[in-house]
């Protein structure tokens, strides 16, 4: 999920349980303004971090501990990442989206998108 500085959510992406999260990063983030992209270490891969730096923002991502090349990280930045967990936890105020009673991805998909749009409105 992509939020904006206040927290509001912008675009997400259902993947399965099994999938990793940042394969579908850089698709994500693509054809977003950031002048900063932050996220967490299991985002920490080459490619994501190039197409940061393409966007012409500065990515603020901890490195990964198997990492041989470690990246400096602004922590009073990546202080500011709690804005995504807090985006997920609105959205788990809504029932329908927390325990997932829908049972197709299509369905789930518009019940965020409904939850999404409240919280742009609050």
């Amino acid at each position: 999920m992509a939020v904006r500085g206040l927290g509001c959510p912008v675009r997400f992406t259902l993947t399965a349980g099994q999938k990793g999260d940042a394969p579908q990063a850089a698709t994500l983030i693509d054809g977003l303004p950031a002048e900063v992209v932050m996220a967490d270490a299991a985002y920490d891969a080459d490619h994501l971090r190039q197409a940061i730096a393409a966007k012409g923002a500065l990515a603020v991502i901890p490195n990964n501990p198997s990492r041989a090349l470690k990246y400096p990280l602004d922590k009073h930045l990546y202080a500011q990442r709690h804005l995504v967990e807090c985006c997920f936890s609105k959205l788990k105020q809504f029932r329908r989206v927390a325990t997932r009673f829908e049972k197709t991805a299509r369905n789930y998909q518009a019940v965020v998108t409904l939850a999404a749009i409240v919280l742009w409105m609050r």
